[in-house]
């Protein structure tokens, strides 16, 4: 346990360490992260670091997806439901075929082992790519799009893996009893995590403590994601729809503390895990190297080759098809939701990195088989599943930055955000006006006292001010801003040590520091959160 411990810590070191690094080459933290992974395996003394796919598909995965719905607007998931459901299902449906069938018919794998293969690799990671996106800023619908395929293709991708390998170990494979058993587990777990996040809403609004609602937040993806898991299911559907009732019915039933601390608590909790999770992806090349030292599988390198060609062109073969083709049968459809520029379809295929859920899942493949024979193909699939994963990490993973750079993509990203931040402003400042309105009335209504109201009044006055500024492209304006809130940390600063020095003397006490404290924080977490919106 010690040296557990031990290495857990030296490991979210190397994170942060990497992160950093990251950060001030301007490179994407997720590629470096398995760089730095595959370094550290190949190092001599060190440890072997053997991934455990329970712990990937336990406890790893449900917060990860949870995380992803809760951000997820249901009305954009909704209105964009056609093209992920092609790609989280049909598209990974097609990959597992072509790749299946490529090993079928070139290398002459059965079909039951190649179909472990294609389920095993056919999911797009749910993390590093959009990680990735989200950095560069790509058009809201394709960031949509991506996070909606994310949230949903690993269900599938599972459904699949567990019926090739019960086909595989039994030797028998019935498609109408499979299609039956898929539908019964989409609908049970929709059903199932629905309940779980109207159940969870209601029993943090009874506690109405916020660290008690933390910790039943912190439970109910692992409440969503196991029971359908262990009945057989995969349970990302059901984990996937928590995470969407909650976003959708958080707003009334959540409180503003609850929020506030929630954002923090699961920010730090998916930068810790899916940090690991990128350092332990690159670590598998432990297991990969010891396999070719023993010259098992140096013979596949062939084999690899055509995996990763496979995984990647038939992602663009689906992609474009199913983007034009129904619109050009489709009037209605085409006049609903015109066909994109080919620069989006392009860039969605092209986010196609495999990542930690096709590692564990080649990990989670059974020795043996029913008979007790060995299980077929077990080290081939894991040594291709690693390829592939490392492959479109350091080929897709890499080059995506490059590539919606040319596209254009950077670019209207930015003015279609600079678009959303004017409405936004709009929406906030006709807020100022309503409430500035109903004091108003307030004022006629009730006898309020003459300081009360200029203190309400001078604070509206305040934020209508600051969102006026905020509004206003103007250069000069602009540098206004930025001096304001160069002033104002500065004096956030001032009355800090203000404050830290009657402490020091002895006038104040610490109960009083600390809230003291907790506003000026606030206030400079506005500010600094203000800034962030501006370069962002």
């Amino acid at each position: 346990m010690t040296e557990t411990l031990q290495t857990l810590v030296f490991l979210l070191t190397v994170v942060a360490v990497v992160v950093f690094a990251a950060a001030r080459l301007n490179f994407a933290p997720p590629v470096l992260l398995v760089a730095a992974g595959v370094v550290l395996a190949l190092l001599p003394g060190v440890p072997p670091l053997q991934l455990e796919p329970e712990i990937v598909l336990l406890f790893v995965l449900p917060p990860v997806i949870y995380v992803s719905a809760i951000a997820m607007s249901w009305r954009e998931f909704q209105f964009n439901l056609r093209p992920i459901l092609l790609l989280a299902i049909g598209c990974v449906v097609f990959t597992t075929i072509s790749v299946a069938a490529a090993m079928h018919f070139l290398l002459g794998w059965p079909w039951a082992a190649g179909f472990v293969l294609g389920a095993v690799v056919s999911p797009p990671d749910a993390v590093a790519p959009l990680a990735i996106a989200r950095r560069m800023q790509l058009p809201r619908r394709i960031l949509v799009i991506l996070e909606g395929e994310g949230l949903a293709n690993d269900a599938t991708a599972l459904v699949l893996y567990r019926f090739a390998v019960a086909a595989v170990s039994v030797g028998a494979f019935s498609l109408a009893q499979a299609s039956e058993t898929f539908v019964a587990i989409v609908v049970g777990e929709l059903c199932w995590g629905v309940g779980v996040g109207w159940m969870m809403l209601r029993l943090r609004r009874f506690m109405d403590d916020p660290r008690i609602e933390m910790v039943l937040s912190l439970v109910t993806p692992f409440l969503a994601y196991w029971p359908p898991e262990h009945l057989g299911g995969s349970g990302v559907i059901a984990t996937v729809a928590t995470g969407l009732y909650i976003s959708w019915n958080g707003p009334r039933l959540i409180s503003a503390e609850t929020r506030i601390q929630g954002v923090f608590f699961w920010e730090f909790v998916t930068y810790l895990i899916e940090g690991l999770v990128f350092i332990f992806t690159g670590l598998q090349a432990q297991a990969l190297a010891a396999t070719l030292r023993n010259g098992v599988l140096t013979q596949f390198w062939a084999s690899a080759a055509l995996v990763v060609a496979v995984v990647i062109v038939a992602r663009f073969v689906w992609i474009y098809p199913m983007t034009y083709l129904p619109r050009w049968l489709s009037a209605s459809l085409a006049k609903r939701d015109p066909s994109p520029p080919w620069t989006y379809p392009f860039v969605i295929a092209f986010t196609g990195v495999r990542g930690i859920v096709s590692l564990a899942a080649a990990l989670a493949i059974p020795m043996t088989t029913a008979s007790g024979a060995a299980f077929p193909y077990r080290e081939q699939i894991f040594f291709l599943a690693f390829v592939v994963v490392m492959a479109t990490f350091v080929f897709q993973g890499a080059m995506l930055p490059w590539v919606i750079r040319k596209l254009g993509l950077a670019r209207l990203g930015r003015e279609e955000r600079r678009a959303d931040r004017a409405e936004e402003f709009y929406a906030r400042q006709n807020a100022i006006e309503a409430s500035s309105a109903r004091l108003d009335a307030l004022a006629q209504e009730r006898d309020i006292p003459r300081e009360a109201l200029l203190s309400l009044r001078s604070q509206l006055d305040y934020f209508a001010t600051r969102i006026r500024m905020k509004c206003d492209a103007d250069e000069d304006r602009r540098a206004l801003i930025e001096l304001h809130d160069d002033l104002d940390l500065t004096l956030i600063e001032v009355e800090r040590d203000f404050v830290n020095g009657l402490l020091r003397s002895g006038e104040l006490k610490d109960e009083a520091r600390r809230r003291i404290e907790r506003e000026l924080d606030l206030r400079e977490a506005d500010v600094l959160n203000r800034r962030n919106e501006r370069m962002g």
